[in-house]
């Protein structure tokens, strides 16, 4: 599959600016351990930026997608309730953005059939992303649901019409066969989705304390919810190298450039002149400001994360409310599938799989519930 967006990131951003709503975002994060530094820089504060200008946000808790590598899910209402808190303490505001995850919106999960059947199986395996996340899978034998994510993804952007997606470059191939599923679904079937863009992050990728990608899976990040001795800690076992002199070289020296990156990040800096800076201090005084700037970038998001801790009930109720809302719309779009498919799906509507007529037949779906998204959104 060929890449074939038209814009650039400059010019989409323009044109977000420009008209805020005429976007609809999707974006989230599997609850499999805890959200950190690369994700805070890669999409986190983007996902604020956009619904600050007045994009329509939503954040997915992409409960489901677990399994793709793991064989149970482990420990996901701890891990989930610290993605909430994470999400409220970097600025998402649920009065303005949606908040929600898989397993509570049913029709949403339904779209993976269909969806499943416009694309091929060697389209799901030449995926350049499913094959890394098979290469650090946790799993001795890869499961089918690893070749599927990409269409589950494709079914969490679609279900809302979502036209903006805020990826970082590894992403790219996913939200490619997205765009694959709802050409495909709209030459078969009649317009109705949008063909995703991918909004690309000024941070496409962030070195963990390894200097390798920072990945949950690979227990080399820095967690949005590490305080300061446990960030302190992390940044000194970080690799570097034995040169002293340190510069900004990410392919001759990526885990030194890395660190640079992180502080110039935090500094809202130029990483040349941070290690211009340090020059010849070497590794201690490299991680020393790294350290400096990582905690006092992060101290007023570990501020608010405490406090809304101290409110469970409330962070509990964010959740359950965006869950009301996603299956508004999830419903609605099932009901346009459907029709579009000429009533192939008539039995699938989540009411309709719980009950039987006294044939046993399924009972017709319900009448579609509130207003229709459609394609374009203008």
């Amino acid at each position: 599959m060929t890449t074939t967006y038209t814009d650039s990131t400059a010019t989409l951003d323009e044109r977000i600016h420009r008209d805020p709503a005429a976007f609809r975002v999707l974006t989230g994060d599997r609850p499999t351990g805890a959200l950190h530094l690369g994700h805070y820089f890669g999409t986190l504060h983007n996902r604020v930026r956009l619904q600050d200008l007045g994009v329509e946000v939503f954040v997915l808790v992409a409960d489901y997608q677990v399994l793709t590598d793991r064989d149970v899910a482990e420990r996901l209402t701890p891990i989930m309730e610290g993605l909430l808190l994470d999400y409220l303490a970097v600025g998402i505001d649920p009065e303005r953005s949606v908040i929600f995850n898989h397993s509570a919106v049913p029709a949403l999960n339904q779209l993976l059939l269909p969806f499943l059947s416009l694309v091929s199986v060697a389209e799901l395996g030449r995926n350049p992303t499913v094959k890394d996340e098979i290469a650090h899978s946790r799993q001795a034998a890869v499961s089918g649901l690893m070749f599927t994510y990409p269409v589950h993804q494709a079914a969490d952007i679609l279900f809302c019409k979502g036209n903006l997606v805020p990826v970082g470059q590894d992403q790219v191939p996913h939200l490619e066969v997205t765009r694959t599923v709802a050409r495909r679904f709209n030459e078969r079937y009649g317009p109705l989705f949008p063909e995703p863009e991918a909004l690309l992050s000024a941070t496409p990728l962030l070195l963990g304390t390894d200097g390798t990608k920072m990945s949950k899976s690979r227990a080399n990040s820095i967690a949005l919810s590490a305080d300061e001795d446990a960030t302190a800690r992390l940044i000194k076992g970080a690799t570097t190298d034995a040169e002293r002199h340190i510069t900004y070289d990410p392919e001759g020296r990526p885990g030194v450039s890395g660190l640079v990156q992180l502080a110039a990040l935090c500094l809202d800096r130029d990483p040349h002149d941070v290690a211009e800076e340090i020059g010849g201090g070497g590794a201690a005084a490299l991680k020393r400001t790294v350290t400096d700037a990582v905690n006092s970038r992060m101290a007023p998001l570990r501020a608010r994360r405490a406090e809304y801790a101290r409110d469970m009930g409330y962070v509990r109720s964010v959740l359950r409310a965006g869950n009301e809302r996603a299956n508004t719309i999830a419903d609605a779009t099932l009901a346009e599938v459907r029709e579009a498919m000429g009533g192939l799906l008539q039995g699938a509507s989540p009411a309709g799989l719980r009950q039987l007529s006294a044939e046993g037949r399924p009972v017709p779906p319900p009448a579609r519930v509130g207003p229709s998204v459609r394609y374009g959104r203008r």
